[in-house]
């Protein structure tokens, strides 16, 4: 990694906007593409308004082995050369730059708009500018593959069900799938915009329904965002109380993943048990705050609810219950030859892919890579408490899978030994006003993986930019890539094993 090139940086410590290396576009791309393949992973990419007719394209780079960050950025104006074709983590990044900002990545092997929305550029986007030369893709524009008895199959976006919106279009040979394109951005939610010039009374609502199965997991990316920005300290019961929410958050979500799953392959026992495990997990959640899914909860500079000692005791002793019963639900699929036969190989992502993509959360543990923020990047009572790594080695169904039944059980004891020294104190403090031009990034391992939030103060201490990266805009390619040569019967158990958000992309 070369220092002199890169800003190095770490969890939820702010930097000078000042202090970040400015380099040409060729020094950029070759910096990138060079710390990438040295093991470097691409945690944010996007652009921010400098001049009238320039815009500034910014990368966090990410290392776990070494817990650092690494900042760079370059100014571009209408055009400069795609970074994909050399490093396919940016593809789905440089395809939101060139939506957003009505800058073209040259070169890029797939350049369509990943949203539907306008540019914050006069209404302009890349493909507007570009009406005089090669006509690029529009949202509706598919893949397409030729030949005999090839033929395609369109999913949505409106779906069977209650689901958000989400268009899946398959290139097929008999059963066989050859390629799963992924079209989303039907929400015009205009989150990050509505981020720009606080925060203020609304900033907190936009980051507990930014996707909402995940209220605890992005609000608490925001909190640390705020309070390294202000640099006020959060009182260790705080922290704990944070994680233990956290936690909660990643049981609902991984009992309710793995009854969907039973779902699917139509095991009914496992399904139906995990259905109802899942909601007595969010009623713990309820307990702390009154709000199964943790809103209005966890706040800069802390918590806003306490626990006694009586409401910690009927914590410890539901949980121990719950898990009994989820472990006698999940012991049954584990146990029935006719399920594991369906997960195993079907779905299956090599590491090599995984890596080239730059996948995070369960889907890249399942493909044997240890990635996950409270491991390599911790903060708060993860730097204190650390809880294993659960990986596969398979990156199939079944490895998705049971990397989420080994995070229950490890959240669940994790969860035990903090209530149990549970530390006194203050569960929240003060913070102050912003500090002018400042850039931090905060990381927090969601329950679907990396979350990844990083804000940019103006000169007056306002949000002069709020970038999200959610687990899902890492993943989404990756169920892509997961489906080729499989079976079209198999997407809906591929789906399932992945389950990415819809609303987390939409931003």
């Amino acid at each position: 990694m070369e220092s002199k090139r890169l800003l190095r940086a770490y969890n939820s410590c702010p930097v000078g906007l000042r202090d970040i290396p400015l380099v040409s576009i060729s020094e950029f791309r070759e910096t990138l593409i060079r710390n990438v393949a040295q093991g470097a992973r691409l945690a944010a990419l996007f652009g921010r308004p400098h001049e009238p007719n320039t815009l500034r394209v910014l990368a966090v780079l990410a290392r776990g082995s070494e817990g650092t960050l690494f900042i760079v950025e370059t100014e571009v104006s209408d055009c400069y050369p795609a970074l994909t074709v050399d490093c396919p983590q940016a593809h789905w990044f440089e395809r939101e730059v060139a939506e957003q900002w009505g800058v073209r990545p040259e070169g890029h092997p797939w350049l369509k708009p990943i949203r539907f929305h306008h540019s914050y550029r006069l209404g302009r986007d890349a493909w507007a500018r570009a009406a005089t030369e090669v006509i690029q893709p529009s949202m509706t524009d598919f893949f397409q593959m030729a030949g005999e008895e090839v033929h395609e199959v369109a999913v949505g976006p409106v779906h069977a069900g209650i689901i958000e919106p989400g268009h899946f279009r398959f290139q097929c040979h008999g059963e066989n799938v050859y390629h799963l394109e992924i079209s989303l951005g039907y929400q015009h939610r205009g989150v990050e915009r509505a981020m720009i010039g606080g925060p203020n009374h609304r900033s907190a609502h936009y980051m507990e329904t930014l996707a909402g199965d995940t209220s605890i997991g992005h609000m608490t990316a925001y909190c640390q965002a705020m309070e390294a920005l202000t640099g006020y300290t959060v009182p260790g019961r705080a922290h704990v109380l944070r994680a233990v929410a956290l936690e909660l958050e990643r049981l609902a979500n991984h009992t309710g993943d793995i009854g969907a799953l039973a779902g699917d392959v139509g095991y009914l026992p496992t399904a139906a048990h995990c259905g109802r495990l899942r909601g007595d997990f969010l009623n713990l959640t309820a307990l702390l705050c009154g709000n199964r899914f943790g809103r209005g909860f966890v706040r800069p500079g802390g918590v806003v609810f306490d626990l006694d000692t009586n409401q910690a005791g009927i914590l410890l002793d539901r949980i121990g219950r719950i898990y009994q019963n989820v472990t006698t639900a999940v012991d049954l699929l584990w146990k029935t030859p006719s399920v594991v036969a369906r997960f195993e190989k079907t779905g299956r992502l090599p590491r090599e892919t995984c890596e080239e993509l730059g996948l995070v959360g369960p889907a890249a543990r399942a493909c044997g890579i240890e990635r996950d923020v409270r491991y390599e990047f911790p903060s708060g009572t993860y730097t204190l408490s650390h809880i294993p790594v659960a990986t596969g080695e398979t990156g199939d169904v079944f490895a998705r899978a049971y990397v989420r039944w080994l995070e229950i059980q490890r959240s669940v004891a994790f969860i035990q030994e903090q209530l149990e020294m549970l530390p006194c104190g203050p569960i929240r403090v003060g913070t102050g006003d912003l500090p002018p031009e400042r850039l931090v990034v905060s990381l927090v391992e969601g329950w679907r993986g990396e979350i990844c939030h990083v804000a940019l103060t103006d000169a007056q201490g306002h949000f002069a930019h709020y970038k999200v990266v959610d687990p899902s805009f890492h993943n989404w390619m990756g169920l892509a890539m997961a489906l080729r040569d499989q079976q079209i019967s198999d997407f809906p158990l591929c789906n399932k094993s992945f389950n990415l958000s819809y609303c987390g992309h939409d931003l």
